[in-house]
């Protein structure tokens, strides 16, 4: 799963974050693909430990908060 664009990869974490808030698939799997996205596309997502500005701008606060979660906790586990 990678992604040419900042803006194609928000919109693909916009769609997991909120179909896991309409209960369409359980915990595990938002966790297990949102890290896959930030492995493969670590720069798209983060810059100098910071949420790049386009990701702000189209995620948003609350769901990046789901993201800024998951991969703390996955940094913590290593």
């Amino acid at each position: 799963m990678f992604y040419k664009t900042q803006r194609e990869l928000a919109d693909v974490i916009n769609k997991l974050i909120d179909a896991y808030w309409n209960n369409e698939f359980k915990e595990e799997l938002l966790i297990e693909q949102i890290l896959e996205l930030y492995i493969n596309n670590p720069s798209k997502i983060r810059k100098d430990k910071e949420f790049t500005t386009i990701m702000k701008q189209q995620c948003g606060k609350r769901r990046l908060e789901v993201v800024n979660r998951i991969l703390d906790i996955n940094n913590s586990g290593h």
